[in-house]
């Protein structure tokens, strides 16, 4: 068992405090990926957009969750000290899965694979930030 990753927020706060700080991260990338591509200052402009960035910024926060990678019954024996909702997504007859707890949602977000953990991580990366982490931070956002 292994983990990929580092970020595992407890709480909504801590989660959207780390996603925050990387606005920045965010626009950097985005404007040394348009510099590569030789965009000219009216093209930059019109192609990159707050929504080009926040895209960005999301991504770079779901690639940085951090993931368990182990055996099912490795997962299985981690699960049962907890009660939370299990959504696992894939085949139960296939031998590993990755993992994300997601505490103040009381949910942990995993799927099988078979041979492809790299895929599996991101993937599930991706869904725990689109199923859990930007509802949570749009209520956030909207509470304050």
């Amino acid at each position: 068992m292994h983990s990929v990753g580092i970020f595992a927020p407890e709480t909504v706060e801590a989660a959207h405090e780390q996603y925050d700080a990387l606005g920045f991260s965010a626009q950097t990338v985005v404007r040394e990926v348009a510099k590569a591509m030789s965009f000219d200052r009216d093209e930059y402009r019109e192609r990159v957009t707050t929504d080009v960035v926040m895209t960005a910024r999301e991504a770079l926060f779901a690639s940085l969750l951090e993931v368990t990678v182990g055996t099912r019954e490795e997962f299985d024996e981690w699960c049962a000290d907890r009660n939370d909702e299990v959504e696992l997504a894939g085949n139960e007859n296939v031998d590993h899965v990755v993992w994300h707890p997601i505490p103040f949602a009381g949910v942990i977000v995993a799927a099988t694979f078979q041979n492809e953990e790299t895929a599996a991580v991101g993937t599930l990366q991706r869904q725990a930030f689109g199923r859990h982490y930007r509802n949570a931070f749009e209520e956030h956002t909207t509470d304050e």
